[in-house]
Order: structure tokens, then sequence, then C-alpha cells
């Protein structure tokens, strides 16, 4: 796979709301717990760690939705009024990172996980890749995650 170009752009599904990123993903990866099973009505998400001043939107105003997420974390989620697309979460208070759902870039051609979190909510059927990461629940340390996302060298 080839190189992929900064800034990389994306938004909702019906053309509302719109973003650019103007810095590579820290990694992505693919997160099973019950809120975001909810959240995507799937069985999990594909999510883009991204740098919050990286991420800018540049067509429309997101609405806000806050609650608490499995790890007892204070958590927002940003979507689109019009359609509810979901576009991106962050923590309160800001530890500078959004989880930018992955299947919102224009381009997803070049997103691929390197691994998977809260596995033990899993669903039952589901098959997890030998050759990625997993962890049962929230990672205390996402360094390996940030390590074999930077060794695919996409930007």
């Amino acid at each position: 796979m080839g190189k992929v170009s900064l800034p990389l752009e994306g938004g909702c599904q019906c053309g509302s709301l719109r973003y650019s990123l103007s810095a590579p993903p820290l990694m992505i990866y693919c997160c099973h717990c019950a809120n975001c099973q909810k959240i995507a009505g799937s069985a999990f998400v594909v999510s883009a760690t991204v740098i919050e001043t990286a991420f800018a939107f540049i067509k429309g105003a997101p609405a806000k939705t806050e609650w608490t997420s499995d790890a007892g974390n204070e958590r927002y989620g940003w979507f689109c009024p019009d359609c509810g697309c979901r576009i991106a979460h962050g923590q309160t208070p800001s530890i500078n990172i959004l989880s930018l759902r992955a299947g919102t870039f224009d381009d997803t051609s070049w997103v691929e996980p390197v691994g998977h979190i809260w596995t033990k909510s899993a669903q039952d059927w589901f098959r997890f890749d030998e050759a990625l990461l997993t962890c049962e629940g929230q990672p205390t340390d996402y360094g390996p995650y940030i390590k074999t996302y930077a060794a695919q060298e996409r930007f």
C-alpha cells in the first residue's frame, strides 16, 4: 500500500458536517466496548486516535452528547445534527486526543487496525486475528499499538 497524503478529510453521511485532519493518526484500532457497540449499532467500531489540535471541522457545526465510558471516563461525542453520523469522541477534561471514527474518512482504503480493545465485551461470534494486538479492557499502555501502527509507515 502506498503513502497517504495530508491533510485527510472526511465527514458525515449526508455531507452537512466536514472535517480536516492535518497530522497522521497515532494508531487505528477496533473497540468492542458496550458503549461503542451501542453508538455504532454494530459489534465494534474502527477508531483512529488523533491529536485534538490537528482536527478541525471545516463545514457545519457538530452536535454534542456526553456519557460515562465503560472505563469510567467522562466522554463526549460529536455528531452531525442532520443525519446523526458520529464523527469523533473526546474526554473531559481534555487529554488532547480524539477517537475519530475511521469510516468517516473520504478515503478509507488505507485504514487498517493494528489491534482490538475491550475484547471481553466482544460478540461471541467474532474471531480475532492472532497477529493483531488485543486487550481485554482499556489498555493502560497504548505504546504497543502506537509502535505497531507507526511501523506501517503510511505517512
